[in-house]
């Protein structure tokens, strides 16, 4: 296969995404007051999507851009009166730009003046540029087309029915004490902590990939080169260290055009982590790569690149010389390492955080772990002798890492069996798959099975026996899971939830608890039992939330709160089974952009970002029966803050009750 092909499939992903973009970090929308016959007052308010921010018009030079605003014709047909006003901000210093910034956070108002120089003039062109960030900074082009007699909406925009216009209103909930929601926040995965978690993988297929045939062999080689051609020994090391950060300046390139079509949608986690044939592909291309390791076809790129780059190695010399040289070594070793930075590319998605990023992390990651070996071998070169020799070891990792592609490939395929509601990949049938290429792993490590680049029988080595005890005690736990002997908590959020079984189950919700999977009926029941809500926004694919449900759920410090004294509504926003044709509508955003409402997901996705600001899962509102607010909203947490965070819910139903 070739790299091109691979690096197109990479961008049809993204560009997938972003063509599927449902809510902007930002939704805005316009007032107009008529101070006189000729003066008026614009307001621009934007709601801004919790943990994203905005720059403010006046925040300091050199660092992030400020926001700006075009108004069209201004000075012919209107002029303004005195500057943009913005509403409050915040000020913080930024130890990139090493300035103070001014932003918004949670809502962003911009208030203009104007005063007609021609009064027949009643509708207005604005455009307003901003830049908002998260963990990584999107330009965004707001349009805004005014009418400030009242006259009529922009021409682009859609009048809706009566029926969309009163099922739009209904997900619109008046909850009270919403200031609750974010107050000292608890919630949430600690971003740069899931940044860290993503190196880490990284930099361990690094390691993995070193111990390829591709790979391995090219250490002595290339630092005999470095010490021997170079004028001293010094210079030999200097060139091997510079030799190594072209490496890892390589792999990062590798992922900047993943930052270029990186969508702003809210849901980016959700959109990849969800679409049905995204996932389909990403099985595809796994078990490709699998069958590759296995030695049944060679993943290579066209012999001319690895020529021309080795040519101009020689010819330019110098630093430009070495850069060739490492780009060489990439090409070269392709055939090991693509299939491994496929596995990076689908364990970000999985991730949590802003896919570019965790992608540019892992790898880098990557990259650091292949360039390690050239400086520390050229600073230390007595070590090389301590190497172990090429041989049959390194068919042996390409072949078990062909059999972990394979139950990567499978839990991906699981994804959208779970969202498209096949029924095929249950827990039982998808744990069942992994027992057997688990199986077949331990076989194959102890010499019973065998594939077409496997040398002649030897003796099994210690080591190789040792990852075949492993394997086996690996294989054993995955059937004792099989048969619900234990939960499989080393693999939580990787199987389909327990009540998605082959064995009808008393309950389709988590633990076997008692839940709602419509928000009205739940509300219902909870006012006719006077118990407060959990308001559970969860995914089918969500692996977070299965990890939150089978590790802390399950805790019996937790689960009996939740199955006694709480009412369960969980929501998921990926379910793509359609609504009732009676049920779909359109649904229309304050900025006038109107979305179709057709599934289960997109409804409750939709109820989410409008009530709650938010888009990510799990996300965990507690609620009284009335619409209160409790507590302040929670996502992945451990045991004990979850815990003290339901009991101080629950305190506070009780005391409004007079309980």
């Amino acid at each position: 296969m070739r790299l091109a092909v691979l690096f197109l499939g990479f961008l049809f992903i993204n560009f997938t995404i972003f063509a599927q973009t449902d809510e902007n970090p930002a939704v805005w929308s316009h007032e107009v007051h008529k101070i006189s016959d000729a003066e008026y007052e614009l307001v621009f308010k934007g709601k801004i999507m919790d943990g994203w921010h905005v720059y403010s018009q006046y925040t300091a030079e050199g660092g992030s851009l400020p926001s700006e605003f075009t108004f069209e014709k201004a000075g012919e047909d209107y002029e303004l009166l005195g500057k943009t006003q913005e509403s409050e901000t915040i000020k913080e210093y930024s130890d990139i730009f090493e300035v103070e910034e001014t932003f918004f956070k949670e809502e962003a108002i911009f208030t203009q003046k104007i005063k007609l120089l021609d009064t027949s003039v009643n509708q207005i062109s604005v455009n307003l540029f901003y830049q908002i960030c998260k963990e990584v900074c999107l330009p965004v082009d707001e349009y805004f087309q005014i009418s400030l007699d009242g006259s009529g909406f922009v021409a682009e925009e859609t009048a809706l029915d009566d029926r969309s216009a009163a099922l739009g209103e209904s997900l619109k909930v008046d909850f009270k004490n919403k200031q609750l929601l974010n107050q000292n926040g608890v919630g949430g995965s600690d971003g740069k902590s899931s940044l860290w978690v993503i190196f880490g993988l990284g930099f361990l297929g690094g390691l993995i990939a070193l111990l390829t045939p591709c790979v391995f062999p090219m250490i002595p080689l290339t630092v005999s080169f470095f010490t021997k051609q170079s004028q001293n020994r010094s210079k030999g090391v200097g060139n091997a260290i510079l030799y190594g950060f072209f490496i890892v300046l390589i792999y990062f390139l590798l992922s900047l055009p993943f930052h270029l079509f990186n969508s702003v949608d809210s849901q980016i986690l959700n959109t990849i982590a969800t679409n049905i044939w995204l996932n389909v592909f990403f099985f595809v291309i796994f078990v490709f790569f699998a069958f590759s390791f296995f030695g049944y076809y060679e993943l290579t790129l066209p012999s001319s690149w690895a020529n021309k780059m080795d040519a101009a190695s020689s010819k330019v010399g110098g630093g430009l010389g070495i850069f060739f040289m490492a780009l060489t070594l990439a090409i070269v070793s392709f055939s090991c390492t693509g299939p491994i930075l496929g596995g990076l590319l689908g364990s970000t998605t999985l991730a949590e955080g802003n896919v570019a990023t965790n992608l540019t992390m892992g790898m880098v990651g990557f990259g650091l772990a292949l360039a390690l070996p050239f400086a520390l071998f050229a600073m230390f070169p007595a070590w090389l002798n301590s190497l172990p020799k090429s041989g049959g070891w390194m068919t042996t990792v390409k072949v078990v890492l062909g059999f972990l592609e394979l139950a990567l490939a499978f839990k991906f395929l699981s994804n959208a069996d779970l969202v498209g509601n096949w029924g095929i990949f249950k827990r039982e049938i998808f744990i069942g798959i992994w027992v057997v290429l688990f199986v077949l792993t331990t076989l194959y490590l102890f010499g019973v099975i065998r594939f077409p680049h496997d040398g002649p029988r030897k003796n099994l080595s210690p080591a190789r026996k040792l990852t075949g005890i492993v394997s086996l005690v690996f294989t054993v736990y995955l059937v004792l899971g099989l048969f619900n002997v234990n939960q499989l908590q080393l693999l939580s959020g990787f199987p389909p939830p327990s009540f998605y079984s082959v064995v009808e189950t008393e309950s389709d919700c988590p633990l076997g608890l008692d839940c709602f999977k419509d928000f009205d009926e739940g509300v219902a029941f909870a006012k006719e039992v006077n118990k407060p809500i959990l308001l559970d926004f969860t995914g089918w694919a969500c692996v977070n939330c299965r990890k939150m449900e089978e590790n802390v759920w399950s805790d019996p410090s937790i689960y009996p709160i939740l199955k006694e004294e709480y009412v369960l509504i969980s929501l998921y926003v990926d379910d793509r089974k359609e609504l009732p044709k009676s049920e779909q509508f359109n649904f229309k955003f304050d900025s006038g952009r109107i979305k179709a409402i057709e599934t289960i997901g997109q409804k409750w996705g939709t109820f989410q970002t409008v009530n709650f600001n938010a888009a990510s899962q799990p996300y965990y509102v507690l609620l009284s029966p009335n619409m209160e607010i409790l507590n302040q909203a929670v996502q992945y947490v451990d045991v004990e803050t979850y815990g003290a965070w339901l009991r101080s819910g629950l305190e506070k139903h009780n005391l409004s009750m007079g309980n």
